[in-house]
């Protein structure tokens, strides 16, 4: 049986697996030669010591025994061809590529319909963003194969079980290419130059299958007959039947909520949380959350998760990406949406984070109504059209091009102008403008304050060396479409079947891919029963 340790030692000790062995001799009280192996069960970083950053392990350690690697479960198909039952999936990101495996593991061939086109040709579309300013309304960071998640970074950080099988979902990115260490990590990341080649496997499998891929390919109508979903209208022409459809098209996908309205399918409006993403060196966060001068280089970049109250509205971290970038993310011409993405090894010089303050119905109908903008309380679209609202303030203010506004962050506080602005990952440019003329008077309000308590959690956080870069508006869906708790179909329309961050029960890859293999398992119990 192997010896399970847990214990602290320092970065350059858990990086060599040598000097890794030699402390478990002493540590165990055994001759190094009798270890013949050893596997990490659970690793995170413990930075609270001003002195040392410590590196807390779990380990399995084979002491005169045969060593054994780190046990994973691999996952297997089953072809399926044209007399198994189909289901339509609409949207290949995570909710849509895990549902797809799972519903093939059960013998049921999954169809997957996504508007965007595949891993490798969104490239280009992104470079034009990044480059021109030119956006692409079916490909961009949002839309395309993969998702939001496979050029935005690519973080795996819930650690719940609560939504589903989570060993399962990373056992699976194992699989089909992701490093191991996923498996232990407390806050595992892949990264965004790692994530097509995963995709892309992920695809490949399903086809070999017997599954079905159609890229370029939008969802334009929804077939209901006596309240049951029978199937869906391709490109305002196409018609595919199907035994279920799993809606899982992510959180910015407006037009299927206008679609979903027109057909008077139920939809309600959402919470979500709009703001700003804000850059600073990596350094600096570096030596604010590592004590340090310069980074232990067997230390990852430091990252940070912040929150708090400022007059019962939530302000708070969202998409932290340590030694990342700054991309655009609109999905439509003459609006201003950012995120942030890291590479794998999370080597670029800058950490940016989104900073956001939770919104409801009341706060969007206040800011609509002073842009003399009519907005209903009872328009489940409304804090929809908040969100599209500020986005397109943001380019208005801009410098076009999909050149953001932007403002130093002391400057922010004190509500004075940038004379200039630094240095910024964000490639289409900034431009220096008075962000309380862009965001809504309580974003902008919340911001202020918030940033000046971060700055006590943080200290050095406020500082005129990080640019605030709006908006930060994709949070989560400002829109939210009902389901049965028990059956997790649409309350009106059987069959239907609402899925993961566009619907609004996810946020992230993992909770979406969980998401999609519970509403896979609920339809292949369906099918079984029929």
């Amino acid at each position: 049986m192997p010896k399970q340790v847990q214990w602290q030692i320092k970065p350059a000790e858990a990086a060599d697996p040598n000097i890794t062995k030699q402390l478990l001799s002493a540590y165990l009280a055994v001759p190094i030669t009798s270890i013949s192996g050893f596997y990490i069960e659970k690793q995170s970083i413990d930075a609270r010591s001003k002195k040392q950053v410590w590196i807390n392990q779990t380990l399995q350690v084979f002491v005169n025994e045969e060593a054994e690697k780190l046990p994973r479960k691999t996952y297997h198909f089953k072809q399926v061809n044209d007399t198994a039952p189909r289901v339509l999936v609409i949207g290949a990101g995570p909710a849509g590529l895990f549902a797809a495996l799972q519903l093939l593991e059960a013998g049921i061939r999954p169809i997957i319909i996504e508007r965007g086109k595949d891993v490798r040709n969104r490239r280009r579309d992104l470079a034009a963003m990044n480059k021109q300013g030119i956006v692409n309304p079916e490909s961009n960071y949002c839309f395309g194969e993969g998702g939001a998640g496979t050029y935005s970074d690519g973080k795996l950080y819930t650690r719940s079980n609560k939504r589903g099988n989570l060993k399962r979902i990373l056992e699976l990115f194992v699989q089909f290419g992701a490093k191991e260490s996923i498996l232990y990590e407390s806050h595992p990341h892949i990264g965004t130059n790692k994530l097509p080649d995963i995709i892309s496997a992920m695809r490949n499998c399903i086809i070999q299958h017997g599954g079905e891929v159609h890229f370029e390919t939008k969802l334009t109508k929804f077939i209901v007959e006596n309240g049951v979903c029978i199937g869906a209208e391709l490109n305002h022409q196409n018609k595919i039947k199907a035994d279920a459809l799993i809606l899982a098209t992510g959180h910015s996908a407006r037009d299927i909520f206008e679609l979903l309205h027109q057909q008077s399918i139920l939809i309600e409006a959402k919470p979500f949380a709009l703001g700003v993403r804000i850059e600073h060196p990596q350094l600096l966060i570096d030596q604010i959350q590592y004590h340090c001068n310069i980074r232990d280089e067997h230390l990852p970049a430091a990252s940070y998760s912040l929150v708090q109250q400022v007059q019962q509205k939530g302000v708070f971290s969202f998409c932290m990406c340590p030694g990342g970038i700054i991309a655009p993310a609109a999905t439509a011409p003459r609006e201003i949406v950012v995120n942030g993405w890291s590479p794998s090894k999370r080597n670029n010089p800058y950490a940016n984070s989104g900073m956001v303050v939770t919104i409801d119905e009341k706060e969007a109908s206040q800011y609509l109504q002073s842009k003399a903008i009519k907005s209903d309380h009872a328009d489940p679209l409304l804090l929809m059209r908040y969100q599209q609202q500020v986005e397109q303030a943001a380019f208005a203010s801009g410098g076009g091009n999909l050149v953001a506004p932007a403002q130093r962050m002391v400057d922010f506080v004190r509500g004075i102008s940038s004379s200039t602005l630094p240095n910024c990952s964000y490639l289409p440019g900034l431009h220096s403008v008075h962000l309380q003329d862009v965001l809504p008077p309580t974003v902008h309000a919340s911001l202020r304050t918030a940033f000046k308590e971060f700055d006590k959690k943080m200290r050095g956080y406020l500082t005129n060396e990080a640019v605030i870069v709006a908006t930060e508006s994709r949070t989560s869906s400002p829109v939210r479409i009902p389901r049965d708790a028990e059956t997790l179909e649409h309350p009106q329309i059987k069959g239907l079947y609402p899925c993961a961050e566009g619907a609004g029960y996810a946020g992230g890859i993992v909770s979406a891919a969980m998401d999609g293999e519970r509403v896979a398992n609920m339809i292949i119990q369906k099918i079984k029963r029929t």
